[in-house]
């Protein structure tokens, strides 16, 4: 819809120049795809922490692409739902990552711009970015529910 909307999609220079935002990612390297319990368990502390950080992504979201607000929001509330279960499948949940409120505040004021265009981008680039996170987390998530003896 962004892309129809305000027309930025595709690979003009202005995003890729914009894209400094250092958005949450699940890597090989951090399990996406474990063999071993301990593996899982990283998988899932970094999609937790992932999930957790985009929520403040998320929020500026809702505050700059207000056509969609309800959308947006059931979007909030999913993202903080479902990082809440996955922090509950990890072995020790007091080792998942959550942004202490300064460090929400300071993200939120490195989004901030007073122009539109750069707005629009930046939306953009984290719907895009949670998307591919998202795709990630449903194929860990799958893997380790067929892995383990129980279900999510």
């Amino acid at each position: 819809q962004m892309c129809k909307k305000f027309t930025i999609c595709g690979n003009s220079m202005e995003m890729l120049v914009q894209n400094n935002l250092n958005l949450p990612q699940v890597t090989k390297e951090d399990g996406d795809f474990p063999t071993f319990l301990s593996f899982q368990d990283k998988c899932l502390r970094k999609i937790s922490s992932g999930l957790y950080t985009f929520q403040t992504y998320l929020q500026y979201v809702q505050e700059t692409f207000t056509s969609e607000k309800q959308n947006v929001e059931w979007l909030c509330y999913s993202t903080e739902h479902l990082a809440h279960t996955v922090r509950q499948m990890v072995i020790n949940p007091s080792e998942v990552i959550i942004p202490d409120s300064a460090t929400q505040e300071s993200l939120r004021t490195k989004l901030k711009s007073n122009k539109t265009w750069v707005e629009k981008i930046t939306t953009h680039l984290i719907l895009r970015d949670f998307t591919s996170f998202m795709e990630k987390t449903v194929r860990a998530i799958r893997y380790v529910k067929n892995t383990r003896s129980f279900g999510v």
